[in-house]
């Protein structure tokens, strides 16, 4: 066994000898029973963006390998409003890497993510992770490239006050204990995400942390690696199920939702992205941002009104993509610039070896930094449907090298500027907006749908239906009319509390 198998805190993985990307439905089995596993739970993601849970008793070794070969039936009408009751059946058929066991059942229990199936036993064409699919297929099939993502997942921590250790009021970033109260409970989640298979990049308080009617609300972030954007899609899945369960155990309650309040931040689940080719990162090009990243920025720019879509789901999402705070409101982007929609983070391109002068004992390290370089999309949150989110991003990227004028496009909506200072207001009024409702975001999808749904990426159905869910919302003067209204305020909040 290698060492980096060694480290992983997947017990699949230590147990299997391999990553879970080998995993084969042997070693599913090998693993149940090596492990007295009495239960098989299948989970898959509806259209209301939650995980949905199918539970298997081992009855004999005949039944668990019907499962795991055939699958189960389920009633697709009731996990997505495009099926109609008449013929509803669907096939969940679990994917075998993404296997884990369970931490949170009674009963040894082993877990895997699944995928849809119509009747004819072919991928459902509108199912989130086989959007996701189609896109990352695509992207690659027009570029040669692959496709890569990581998820910044923002929440808020809700507990009784102690009053004791206050933190400063929105200064809760990278705070310590005992001024942040959950960074023992933030490291547990990432220990059962990583558990689950998670790549974990690292976790830490954020920003956003007041006392409310006598509970502390304290914001924290779980980042993530960079990895092919279909797992990318599962682990952030994972690791919402994961959180909201420890909560439950905890007595705590747990929200993604963008806002909360007025006055106090927002949660957001940036994005970032790097394309890769034969496992090297090509963001950059003699130390600078590469063309292939101001093409798939271009791409990015050219929809991010209709990804919106995808990304901010309910009004409450509008209520925090607002002028003059760190959530984006303007389509441009920048280097390490937190006013723009689309970043480009500080990528370790400096030519001094920062170990070596942070420890002079060592020797030079040598060590290839380019890897590290991403760019960072900045509007979406925790309302987001992760699966068609991170699609409409790939499709995005992929539309970059698609048009002529991409390289164009990238400098006209470049700034270096805090975009917000008054003295950079001309600038301001060259850049286009975001919708700033459900309904605004509506509209630009209708426009821009047929770049979505090329190569068959989104399927019509799951356009349409996306449309009608923000049009319901009947929205297009709610941030208006609530501005100075915090009672009807709290209400919408409350209704989305528990978004995604």
């Amino acid at each position: 066994m290698n060492k980096e198998l060694e480290m992983t805190p997947n017990k699949l993985e230590k147990f299997c000898g391999k990553p879970a990307s080998g995993f084969t439905k042997e070693d599913i089995i090998r693993y149940i029973y090596g492990n007295d596993i009495q239960m098989v739970n299948f989970m898959y993601p509806a259209g209301d963006g939650r995980l949905k849970t199918l539970n298997f008793v081992i009855n004999n070794a005949a039944y668990l390998d019907a499962i795991l070969t055939c699958g189960e039936r389920v009633d697709g009408s009731s996990l997505f409003s495009f099926i109609e009751a008449g013929s509803s059946d669907l096939y969940v058929v679990p994917r075998f890497r993404t296997a884990f066991e369970d931490p949170f059942t009674e009963l040894p229990t082993l877990t895997m993510l699944c995928s849809f199936f119509n009747k004819d036993g072919e991928p459902l064409e509108s199912s989130p992770e086989y959007t996701l699919h189609k896109a990352c297929k695509a992207f690659h099939e027009v570029t040669g490239m692959e496709f890569e993502a990581m998820g910044e997942l923002e929440y808020y921590v809700i507990a009784p006050d102690e009053g004791v250790f206050p933190a400063t009021d929105q200064k809760g970033y990278h705070e310590s204990a005992p001024y942040a109260k959950f960074n023992e409970f933030r490291t547990e989640c990432m220990h059962c995400i990583a558990q689950a298979g998670g790549q974990i990049k690292y976790g830490h308080s954020e920003v956003g942390n007041f006392t409310l009617n006598g509970l502390i609300y304290e914001q924290n972030e779980i980042e993530f690696l960079p990895c092919p954007a279909e797992n990318a899609a599962d682990q952030l899945m994972i690791a919402k199920w994961a959180i909201r369960n420890l909560a439950h155990e905890y007595g705590y309650n747990i929200t993604f939702a963008p806002k909360i309040t007025v006055g106090k931040a927002g949660s957001g689940l940036h994005v970032h992205m790097r394309i890769m080719k034969d496992g090297k990162n090509q963001m950059l090009a003699n130390g600078v941002l590469s063309e292939t990243a101001r093409k798939a920025i271009a791409g990015m720019m050219c929809l991010a009104s209709s990804i919106t879509a995808f990304g901010n789901t309910n009004p409450t999402s509008y209520f925090r993509l607002v002028p003059h705070q760190e959530a984006p409101t303007n389509i441009c982007w920048g280097d390490r610039n937190r006013s723009v929609l689309v970043r480009v983070p500080l990528g370790w391109t400096a030519k001094t070896d920062m170990c070596a002068l942070a420890n002079p004992l060592e020797p030079a390290s040598h060590y290839d930094t380019s890897q590290k370089q991403t760019v960072e999309m900045r509007s979406p949150d925790g309302s987001a449907d992760l699966y068609q989110l991170l699609a409409g991003l790939a499709v995005a990227c992929r539309h970059g090298f698609e048009i002529d004028d991409a390289l164009e496009i990238a400098e006209k909506t470049y700034v270096n500027v805090n975009i917000h200072k008054e003295e950079n207001q001309d600038r301001l009024k060259t850049l286009d907006q975001l919708p700033d409702s459900c309904i605004a975001s509506a509209a630009r999808l209708k426009q821009q749908r047929s770049v979505f749904e090329k190569y068959n990426v989104f399927s019509p159905n799951m356009i349409d239906g996306i449309i009608r869910k923000l049009e319901s919302y009947d929205d297009a003067s709610l941030r208006k009319d609530l501005e100075n209204d915090p009672e009807e305020m709290l209400k919408l909040v409350n209704t989305y509390f528990h978004c995604g």
